[in-house]
């Protein structure tokens, strides 16, 4: 991922160890900005940030993490900075934060929520680019007749959260 220098200097991290596999979560002074699995395409390929296990949000963020994971909770309560994409990524983030828990929608359909409806190309680079898995929901993104494509973290993960979540069975 191209990680900008604010977005480097700014950030704290701490490593979580999901039933799906490692974890790496950063944090701003602003919220949430990163939620990777270890080795997703298009997240940080070096981690220059302090680690900082006791960082309020992170620390949250790792219990509502564990609390989705174990199905407890469905929708996550964290501040978010989602500042680091571009504001058409930024706009494609904020519209996947409206796909309901055991919901699922297609590039297309979030293309044309967009005002967009020509751009589901955009729209799934936009999206394959999230920086907070899972907290932003992209997992509940489907192709075209409900194909399970494109998943950063990887089509076995995306599959398992789906089902977590009572989209798949």
């Amino acid at each position: 991922m191209e990680i900008n220098m604010k977005m480097n200097e700014q950030l704290v991290c701490v490593r979580y160890a999901s039933p799906l596999g490692p974890m790496l979560l950063a944090a701003s002074d602003a919220g949430l900005a990163g939620v990777w699995f270890e080795g997703q395409r298009h997240g940080p390929e070096s981690v220059p940030w302090r680690e900082s296990p006791r960082h309020p949000v992170l620390r949250e963020a790792v219990r509502q993490l564990q609390e989705y994971f174990d199905g407890r909770r469905t929708a996550f309560e964290l501040p978010l900075d989602l500042t680091h994409g571009t504001p058409f990524q930024q706009s494609v983030w904020q519209a996947l934060l409206a796909i309901p828990p055991g919901a699922t929608t297609s590039y297309g359909e979030l293309g044309r929520r967009l005002g967009r409806p020509q751009a589901a190309r955009a729209v799934g680079a936009a999206v394959g680019r999230n920086p907070v898995s899972i907290v932003v929901p992209c997992h509940r993104v489907l192709g075209t007749a409900g194909a399970l494509t494109g998943y950063a973290g990887g089509l076995e993960r995306k599959s398992a959260l789906l089902q977590l979540e009572g989209a798949l069975m």
